[in-house]
């Protein structure tokens, strides 16, 4: 049985470690009128701050003290620093110009208007990125409501070499935690890019207060392709972008060219640096033999893998829907010895459709359940391991899913 702490203690405690002198001068410059109860605000601030955010929202209704507290920036950034909920950052089949920060129940909490034609980047972060694969990509803060229009126009040194009447793009947005800063990695590529005699080229961005400062800086190209079909596929873990090697290596193989390119080599990117590092190999080709007599279930793993974040690891998707409907999901334990380590094998032939091709995790519980999402059908599941069973989310079709992980005080 959990003990009643007196929150008197708890204010003392606090008040020791000298954290919150900052609010108290806040607090005593605030009018007589916002002061009207019994408590002091600094021992209010320590009750009101260990509630959930879905709570204190109710809470803020009561009084304009209580409002004007929570409402407070040092509030809302202790109370983020101690409640780290996420939240679904959600786009509708039936709505391409809006996403929707939600709740696991469905709730929506608010709703932002985003041009059209843009897909939200799957993140997890406090703020949201938006792009096409035509070249533009806007960087949203839900909170103060701003938004970073990122530049189109190529670094010099790429102008010559880039389509700009007809680009492809693709982008992955992260957080440099040593830096605190967000950056924007973009590729450019072309629909049916073959000719590999062509780098692709790399940028990075700095998202900063506004964008008018702002600009892309050329990177180096790699030796060779990273997988940018698939607009905006890139994932971020920790500061680093990931990439599957490009299926075009595929034919290249079976032809008896490209050997030792396998479907499941990583590329990845390090934001913070700003180069590119060395490739590592998957666990799904090191125990593959490959039979020259009969290619396809070769050629099908490379439309079977992707990659995905799971508590804070790179994970390797492995759809296995040539052989049983079997999801494996594989974590990067270490990069610098490239373990591998098979964290769990899902049965999804009683549970997900046939016809599904996209499946994605999204996020590990803290009971142990995974939430995955359904590109092609636009289903959200939990899946229990306990049970080996899956629960469908009730809400409507999802064309695009990604994290929430700022404050919805401020919201």
């Amino acid at each position: 049985m959990a003990l009643w702490r007196n929150p008197l203690l708890a204010v003392a405690e606090y008040m020791d470690t000298g954290r919150s002198s900052q609010l108290t001068e806040r607090v005593r410059r605030m009018p007589a009128s916002s002061n009207s109860g019994i408590l002091p605000l600094e021992v209010l601030f320590d009750v009101l701050v260990r509630l959930p955010a879905k709570e204190l929202c109710r809470l803020r209704i009561v009084c304009r003290p209580w409002r004007s507290l929570t409402s407070d920036p040092l509030f809302m950034k202790t109370h983020v620093a101690r409640h780290r909920e996420t939240f679904f950052l959600a786009s509708f089949k039936d709505d391409k110009t809006h996403i929707h920060i939600m709740d696991f129940a469905g709730n929506v909490i608010k709703q932002i208007g985003i041009p059209a034609g843009h897909k939200v980047l799957c993140t997890r972060l406090d703020l949201v990125c938006v792009a096409t694969n035509k070249n533009s990509c806007h960087v949203l803060n839900p909170v103060t409501g701003d938004v970073y229009n990122l530049p189109k126009s190529p670094v010099e040194e790429h102008t010559y070499h880039v389509n700009l009447r007809k680009p492809f793009t693709s982008f992955a947005f992260g957080h440099v935690a040593s830096t605190g800063e967000y950056k924007v990695l973009r590729m450019f590529n072309r629909p049916g890019f073959t000719d590999l005699g062509i780098p692709q080229l790399c940028e990075v961005i700095t998202v900063k207060g506004g964008t008018g400062q702002a600009r892309w800086r050329g990177k180096q190209s790699r030796e060779f392709f990273v997988e940018c079909q698939k607009a905006n596929s890139g994932v971020v873990v920790n500061g680093v972008v990931y990439f599957l090697i490009d299926s075009v290596y595929d034919s290249m193989i079976i032809g008896g060219d490209g050997a030792g390119i396998h479907p499941d080599f990583i590329c990845s990117f390090d934001l913070e640096v700003e180069e590119w590092r060395e490739d590592i190999q998957g666990p799904i080709s090191r125990n593959f033999v490959y039979d020259m007599d009969f290619p396809d279930e070769y050629i099908a793993i490379w439309d079977q893998l992707s990659l995905a974040e799971l508590k804070g690891y790179l994970v390797l998707v492995y759809h296995q829907s040539y052989r049983s409907s079997t999801i494996d999901l594989w974590y990067l334990i270490d990069y610098e010895t490239r373990t591998w380590i098979k964290q769990y094998s899902i049965q999804i032939e009683s549970f997900v459709p046939v016809r599904e091709c996209k499946v994605k995790p999204l996020l590990v519980l803290d009971d142990g359940r995974i939430v995955v999402w359904l590109g092609s059908t636009g289903l959200l599941l939990i899946y229990d391991p306990r049970t080996s069973t899956f629960a469908e989310v009730e809400m409507r079709r999802l064309s695009e899913v990604g994290l929430y992980t700022g404050s919805v005080l401020s919201l």
